[in-house]
This record gives structure tokens, sequence and C-alpha cells, in this order.
């Protein structure tokens, strides 16, 4: 079950930036496993408003390899910086916010076990003109690492294939560049904050237990090691986000079990924030 507080965040975030003629956008960040993207959902259904996930926007798989033998290799794999259409996200955005009462506005869709974003006759409608649009990303609202930061890999698969640096480095260029651009456009970021790296390992192995119809502990220890090794390409960025390197309106900070837990800003607990600044409306 959602927590309120966290439903009401939302709710409010919308409230305070909807305005005649204007749909708010609303991002829901946070690493893996954190449940953004069941936040996105039950908000997105409880106040009337459309719900997109990052996820859903990866280049098509044929994309990603060109960009692996132009660029780096790395970007073959989805899920990094790089690897979404920026574009497709921005003009869907832009399809809903335009939606009349009586549209049907078609979502962009990606198969995970397929690698490849779904044909466009598979994706799904959002009928009607939503109260505002709901975007959730692991990455929404990072912000660009310095240079001296990007020197020293921080694991084996940074050492291993990035040993020179270059995809983190173009991956950080990104990141102050089109993701930027595009993070400028939210109205609002609300930021759910794991507890530590750590944590991101445990709820990615949970989830992938839920789908294999496995409890946690009875997860494959070849699959959890997998796990390992696939989060990597998450580390750097999210590491980052868990220190300070997020712009955030607000800022849930969730213990172990994905709750909410007191903050000295709230008293009963709930949001600190605003976090580094707020957006720009777009």
């Amino acid at each position: 079950m959602i927590d309120a507080r966290l439903l009401d965040a939302v709710g409010a975030l919308i409230n305070a930036h909807a305005r005649l003629g204007h749909v708010p956008l609303i991002g829901i960040a946070g690493a893996q496993g954190s449940g953004k993207t069941t936040l996105a959902r039950a908000a997105a259904e409880r106040w009337g408003a459309a719900h997109l996930s990052l996820d859903d926007v990866y280049l098509t798989k044929a994309e990603r390899e060109a960009k692996g033998r132009a660029a780096h290799p790395l970007y073959a794999v989805r899920g990094p910086l790089g690897t979404h259409d920026l574009g497709l996200l921005a003009a869907t955005v832009e399809a809903l916010r335009a939606a009349g009462a009586d549209s049907r506005t078609v979502l962009p869709a990606f198969d995970k076990l397929a690698d490849d974003r779904r044909p466009e006759a598979q994706w799904p409608p959002f009928a009607d003109h939503p109260s505002a649009v709901l975007v959730d990303g692991w990455c929404l609202g990072a912000t660009a690492q310095a240079e001296a930061d990007l020197t020293a890999p921080i694991n084996a698969l940074e050492r291993e294939r990035d040993g020179e640096g270059t995809w983190r480095r173009a991956v950080n260029a990104e990141l102050g560049g089109s993701y930027a651009d595009l993070f400028a456009r939210f109205d609002a970021v609300l930021f759910l904050k794991a507890p530590s790296f750590d944590a991101v390992l445990d709820w990615r192995c949970e989830q992938e237990a839920g789908l294999m119809g496995l409890s946690p502990a009875d997860l494959p220890a070849q699959r959890r090691a997998e796990l390992v090794v696939f989060i990597q390409a998450f580390e750097r960025i999210s590491r980052h986000m868990l220190t300070g390197g997020v712009r955030a309106d607000v800022t849930f900070d969730l213990d172990e079990d994905r709750r909410p837990v007191p903050s000295p800003l709230a008293g009963e607990g709930g949001p600190s924030g605003p976090d580094e600044g707020s957006h720009d409306g777009g």
C-alpha cells in the first residue's frame, strides 16, 4: 500500500503548479526499487493525471547498438543516461498537455523481455485531458559531476570496461546537456531517497524475486551476482544523487522498507525541502 504522505505530496505539487491553460509536469525520482513507478501510477489514478516512465522511452535496440558502435559499447545497454529518446518523451508530454476531453493520446511502451520498444500499434492510450503529467525516472533531477569526480572508477564495471573514463565523461556531458534541458522543463520533482546504495541492490533483488515468484531469500545466488553487475551502470549517478547531486523540490528519506522516515523538518515524518532550488515551469 502506498503511504498516504507520498500521495498527498504528489497531489500538493500538482495543485501548486496548476493554472489556467497549464498542465503541470511533475517528476518522481528514485533509485531502482524505490517505489517511484508504483507511486506515480497510484498518484495518476488518484489525481486524474497521465503517467509516463523514463523506462518506456528507451532508444530502440538498433539505435542503442549503433550508438554503442559509434561512441562506447556501454551505450548498447539500456538504462543509463544516453539510452533514452528524450525527444519522444518531450513530444508525448506536449501531446498530453494539448489533449482535449475526447482525446486519446498514445503513450510509448518498451518490452524489457525483448529489450526493444513495442510497435506503436501496441502503445496504450490515455483518454481525456490530464490534470497533470507524472514522469517517473531513476535519474530525474540529477546534476552533472565535477571533472575531478570523474577521474577514478568507482566499481569493477568502470575499471574493466571504462578504464579511460570515456563513457562516464560522455554520460556526464549528456547529464549537463540534453538531460539538464529536460529536467528544467519540469514544474517540480519529488525525490524518493534511498537510505544507502546497498539498499538499492536489496530492493532490486526483491523486485527480481517477485518477478520469478520467489521470496527474496530464495533468489538464486547467481542471479543476485548478475544484479550486482547490472546496477553498477547506475551506481555513479545514484550515489551522486544520494549525496546531494540532485535538484528536487520535495525529498522523502526512505527506510530500508521503502517507508518515509520522520523528518526533523516535518515533525511527524514526511518530506524535507525544497532541495537545492526549484524548477521553472515548462
